[in-house]
């Protein structure tokens, strides 16, 4: 049965969610519909990543596997036809071998969030950003975002919905850096906890705001409690930007 991998665009804001829920439409939902009215079978669309409801990907993994062998052109082309005007896209299509899983296969997923600094309301970012009127330090921000990086128990990062087995976690990177108004916060690691960047983004803004100090985030950290987490950010400026496999 031929397996091909899809690289998919979404603006999730109109969504519940990646996966299929429930308690509305889910972008999964809409490609697998898309998938069978193309081709007439019934298929999961595997992905990389269960993006929450209202996050944006650029780059969201997944896979499916068909009866047919289809040219990679045609499968990308016939679900962009049946997607239409949802505000998903398939940017790409390749035919991979059975061994590949957009899930398990992945060896590091890359979120960017973005928020916008500035005290004027949003009008082409609403519901792209995270709009903060107040003066953010995004130097603050980076140093102190420095001690999350590593091998940690993120508890206080975790939401209490999340159903991973466990809460440690490696950690990557985190940069977070200014671009005129914007502040942009650049997290990898292999897998994340449910809110995980969100919550990182956050309590980074308390630091921001010289509420917190990187003493004040290490120690909510360290104190691996939900409630030592600061206000967890809203979806609007999370993207699911990348995810590697081998080679």
């Amino acid at each position: 049965m031929p397996r091909y991998r899809l690289l998919i665009e979404y603006d999730g804001a109109p969504f519940v969610g990646w996966q299929r829920q429930t308690n509305g439409r889910a972008v999964q939902q809409a490609i697998e519909e898309a998938v069978t009215a193309f081709c007439g079978e019934a298929v999961t669309v595997n992905g990389a990543g269960r993006t929450d409801a209202g996050v944006h990907a650029l780059g969201q993994v997944s896979h499916i596997d068909l009866a047919r062998d289809w040219p990679a052109d045609t499968v990308r082309d016939a679900i962009n036809a049946h997607l239409r005007p949802e505000p998903v896209s398939i940017l790409t299509v390749d035919a991979v071998g059975d061994d590949f899983d957009a899930r398990f296969s992945a060896i590091r997923r890359h979120y960017r969030f973005v928020i916008v600094n500035r005290r004027a309301p949003l009008a082409l970012s609403a519901g792209r950003a995270w709009q903060v009127m107040k003066a953010l330090d995004a130097e603050a921000m980076h140093e102190a975002g420095q001690v999350l990086v590593g091998h940690h128990d993120f508890t206080t990062f975790r939401s209490t919905e999340c159903q991973s087995a466990s809460p440690v976690k490696t950690l990557d990177r985190l940069d977070v850096r200014r671009e005129g108004e914007e502040i942009v916060v650049e997290v990898s690691a292999r897998s994340f906890l449910h809110n995980q960047v969100r919550s990182f983004v956050g309590s980074l803004k308390q630091v921001g705001e010289g509420k917190w100090t990187s003493e004040d985030l290490k120690a909510a950290l360290e104190a691996k409690d939900r409630k030592a987490c600061g206000p967890v950010a809203p979806p609007d400026g999370l993207y699911l930007v990348q995810v590697d496999y081998p080679g």
